[in-house]
């Protein structure tokens, strides 16, 4: 061997393998392999803001073995992803493994196919530092916050709590909506709709508009009965009607921000999930022999670009002439601005290979990864096509001098739409229906004149499309925080969902109005993009690192000195959560509470009234269930009976089936739900002597199977034995003898 080819994940390993041949080694780092230590701020603030990285826990194995590739290897291309994130993971593989500098080689893929990693070999270059400080300022920037300023919480607010720069402005966010909707004061207002017939009989309606073609609002139902008898006993006629041709244009390829809207508003996906399942189409899915095996379907999906190569113009067309004819392809190529505040490190989301055309390799995708490809291939191939042309009609009608209008449209030539149609709304445009035939000076039978009663609305809450549409205006966050902020404000229960909504919690409010109070930097909206727009200096060598951290910790920690001296949990009070629950035992409300088990229902008279009822992951009353008993192939080590599985109050446990008599119980602590691979009983958690968690049979003695390494439901791809999460979590691995098969395993998240 004298090419070696680190990669981040392994499930890319076999298909790069395959493009570059033997001559390389293909191997995966598992994402991060240094970081910062979790104990321990390790950064020093004093001194420059060095940071002190460690190899992460449980990789040591494969530290070394990589030191031992890279050591007999005579070139090292670093093949990370085309990230910030990337770029610093390569930084950190080439310090941690000790890669002479004239050994190491850094390519990147926008997507995985054969020609782009046969070319990124061909055109490697150094490690871009600019890039790794922009990402080490991020790291060392929420690693400040969520140190310095979660014990401040923990002090104020409530034990445990974890605060972070980017989180706290999104909470905020969801916080303030929720504020204007409490705060809004419906207004009253009325329409008049007219429901017309043409001369063949053909309907359709008209809205009032106002006076002499002059808007004209009816504030209340005194002026919509002026202007029905205003009407009474005059004829409706069409004095105004003009048709024009409207052309509409498609919209751009996906970025980050667009794909996470569109898909979430269409399936009603959450961003985490789009994100992973668009991650598994990148690194790539296994379409069977006839189509070359595993290959990779969309570029990378983490970009803010609208930008597409010449190349991938040029596949769109031969296929947009192929499929639809020569008309529905416009003069010139589309070419699409990017935001000036984009990076533009990367192209729009699109397909790899226009030769994977959906339906022919649905097949081999499931369900959800289909759904996800189909759509970026429509929007894409939409993208790069012509204009749709929209014949419309404005329609004026007259009543005793009260104007009523309507609008209709039909489409004369489809252009794009043929693709992908997406949403009118999207592009500022409203739906129009099609109007019957109709001519000027034309007097109309109008069966009914409608007066309707309306309140003007609140605005929407937030749901994760508007709240990601609402990151991107604003400049909060990056494409790859987009997915993950949402999921942190809602894991550290900041935010819960209603529905598809996303509605503050208690605690979400309370730590808002107490970061507005004492840390009006970290949460303002202006100054978390302008950290953004610091960063992104910091990566085209327009700042430094070390300049940007210290304009923010000088500031941060003033704020954090004086409102340690000024505020205390005293000064904080949680809004308590009443609920419908009666104390049975003194008659008041209870209300909810938090414990170590999840929410309760707790009697507000505490202590003088100390009665507690379970509650579900809904917050509603759990409903009280005799135990249930379950036959299992357990035999009762004090009387030789069969031993059922029970749920009791407290959960599930083993028993003797001959209780009362045999009172022989064994406790399950964590049952995982992943069947024994020697038996087909439950796997269980259990403890060591030294403490040490272990997996174990639910059947034991009669099976003895254990595992440090936790067994999993999932199948080895190569060749389906089970997979195992190892013990640091890692990595999961497959322990069939002679496979090897492994994939990493939970990633080492930065506190965003």
């Amino acid at each position: 061997m004298s090419k070696l080819v680190i990669l981040e994940s392994p499930s890319k390993t076999k298909t790069v393998q395959n493009y570059l041949g033997s001559g390389y080694k293909v191997v995966a780092s598992m994402g991060h392999i240094r970081d910062l230590p979790k104990s321990t701020l390790g950064v020093d603030v004093e001194n420059g803001f060095a940071a002190h990285y460690i190899n992460i826990r449980g990789k040591g194995d494969l530290i070394n073995d990589l030191k031992k590739l890279t050591k007999n290897a005579d070139e090292v291309y670093l093949a990370t992803d085309p990230d910030r994130e990337g770029e610093a993971i390569s930084w950190h593989l080439a310090t941690a493994l000790k890669i002479p500098d004239d050994k190491i080689k850094r390519i990147t893929f926008n997507a995985i196919t054969k020609n782009v990693v046969q070319e990124a070999i061909k055109n490697p270059r150094a490690i871009d530092m600019d890039l790794v400080n922009a990402q080490q300022a991020r790291r060392i920037l929420d690693r400040i916050v969520g140190y310095k300023l979660s014990p401040f919480l923990w002090k104020t607010v409530k034990s445990g709590l974890s605060a972070g720069r980017v989180q706290s402005v999104a909470t905020r966010l969801v916080d303030e909506r929720e504020a204007e909707i409490r705060a809004f004061i419906p207004e009253e207002y009325w329409t008049i709709t007219a429901h017309h017939e043409n001369g063949d009989g053909a309907k359709f309606t008209s809205r009032y508009f106002g006076k002499n073609s002059e808007k004209h609002e009816l504030a209340n139902q005194a002026d919509a009965e002026a202007v029905l008898r205003s009407c009474e006993g005059h004829p409706f006629v069409i004095t105004s009607l003009k048709k024009s041709l409207k052309k509409r244009n498609p919209q751009s390829p996906f970025s980050t921000s667009s794909l996470l809207q569109d898909a979430s508003r269409k399936y009603a996906y959450q961003a985490s999930k789009i994100m992973k399942i668009a991650q598994e189409l990148y690194e790539g899915v296994d379409l069977g022999s006839e189509n070359g095996g595993v290959q990779g379907l969309i570029t990378y999906m983490r970009t803010d670009s609208l930008r597409v190569s010449p190349e991938a113009q040029e596949a769109a067309k031969q296929y947009i002439l192929e499929k639809f004819g020569k008309k529905y392809y416009p003069e010139t190529a589309r070419v699409y601005k990017t935001d000036s505040e984009a990076q533009d490190a990367h192209e729009a989301i699109r397909p790899a290979n226009m030769a994977f055309e959906p339906a022919k390799i649905k097949k081999h995708l499931t369900g959800d990864q289909y759904k996800l490809y189909k759509l970026i291939w429509d929007r894409f191939v939409a993208s790069q096509m012509a204009s749709a042309e929209i014949d419309t009609v404005a329609v004026e009608i007259d009543c005793n001098h009260n104007t009523f209008r309507t609008t209709g449209s039909s489409v004369r030539f489809p252009g794009f739409l043929k693709a992908y149609e997406g949403n009118a709304k999207d592009q500022g445009e409203d739906e129009e229906a099609k109007l019957p035939p109709l001519a000027e000076g034309e007097v109309l039978n109008t069966t009914a004149v409608t007066p309707d009663q309306h309140f003007t609305k609140p605005p929407a809450r937030y749901t994760e499309a508007s709240l990601i549409e609402a990151f991107k205006e604003m400049g909060i966050g990056r494409p790859s925080t987009y997915a993950s902020t949402i999921t942190t404000i809602l894991s550290r229960e900041y935010v819960k969902r209603e529905g598809k909504s996303l509605v503050p919690t208690p605690l979400g409010e309370a730590t808002t109005k107490l970061m507005l109070e004492n840390f009006p930097e970290i949460v303002d909206y202006k100054f978390t993009a302008q950290m953004e727009t610091s960063l992104d200096e910091i990566e085209h060598s327009e700042n430094t690192m070390e300049n940007v951290l210290s304009t923010f910790y000088g500031r941060f920690k003033g704020s954090l000195d004086k409102a340690s001296e000024t505020v205390s949990r005293a000064d904080v009070t949680l809004p308590v959560e009443e609920t419908d629950i009666v104390c049975e035992k003194c008659g008041s409300k209870m209300i909810v509470k938090s414990g170590r088990f999840g929410k309760f229902a707790a009697c507000p008279n505490y202590p003088a009234c100390k009665n507690t009822k379970p509650l579900d992951k809904d917050g509603k009353l759990k409903e009280k269930s005799e135990a249930t008993a379950e036959p299992t192939d357990m035999i009762c080590q004090q009387c030789g009976a069969p031993v059922v599985k029970r749920t009791g109050r407290y959960g599930s446990f083993f028993a003797c089936s001959k209780y009362p008599e045999c009172k022989y119980t064994v406790k399950i602590q964590n049952e995982i739900g992943v069947p024994c691979p020697l038996c087909g009983s439950a796997i269980v958690t259990k403890r060591a002597k030294n403490r040490t968690i272990f997996y174990s049979c639910s059947g034991y003695p009669k099976c003895k199977f254990s595992s440090w390494d936790q067994p999993t439901s999932e199948k080895c791809p190569d060749c389906g034995g089970i997979l195992y999460l190892k013990k640091d979590k890692s990595n999961y691995v497959c322990k069939t003898d002679k496979c090897g098969y492994t994939r990493p395993g939970v990633k080492n998240d930065s506190e965003n």
